[in-house]
């Protein structure tokens, strides 16, 4: 027998969604750290940007191989590797600064995971998990439009 009162489970449906809608906040809000999405202090957390273009994989940067650029330290797994984005960085850094996609589509930083990533039309793109990532697969260009047009509010 459910002895809840209409009235107490709108106040119980109320205080669910205010913790949801909190919860979401907080995974959406991160500790911006400086210019990039910084991980374990390094940009996209020490992957080599270089290699998911050119081995199509998430690959794990080498302190050896290191290169500073706008305000944080870059790992490769390579010299070559570290050359090519000295030489024209911007071609290989993912775009929001390495956070995610579909987070900056709604005007949110959220860390992205340098192992869920995608590269449409030239351009790197992480996401914060595999399950955004299918929703920001669903209309690609529409988030990537939302994410340009928001971008610059956010990260201003």
């Amino acid at each position: 027998m459910n002895t809840l009162t209409p009235d107490r489970r709108a106040i119980l449906r109320g205080g669910a969604f205010l913790a949801l809608a909190l919860a979401t906040t907080l995974v959406w809000q991160t500790a911006h750290a400086g210019p990039q999405n910084l991980i374990r202090g390094l940009a996209i957390g020490g992957y080599d940007t270089v290699a998911y273009f050119d081995s199509d994989d998430a690959i794990r940067g080498d302190g050896r191989y290191a290169h500073d650029w706008n305000g944080a330290t870059w790992h490769f797994a390579s010299a070559a590797n570290r050359d090519a984005f000295a030489a024209d960085p911007h071609v290989y850094a993912p775009q929001y600064d390495g956070y995610c996609a579909y987070a900056a589509a709604y005007a949110s930083k959220a860390n992205g995971d340098p192992e869920v990533w995608e590269i449409v039309d030239g351009k790197l793109y992480l996401n914060v998990s595999n399950r955004i990532k299918r929703r920001w697969q669903q209309d690609i260009p529409g988030f990537v439009a939302r994410a340009d047009a928001a971008w610059p509010s956010v990260n201003p």
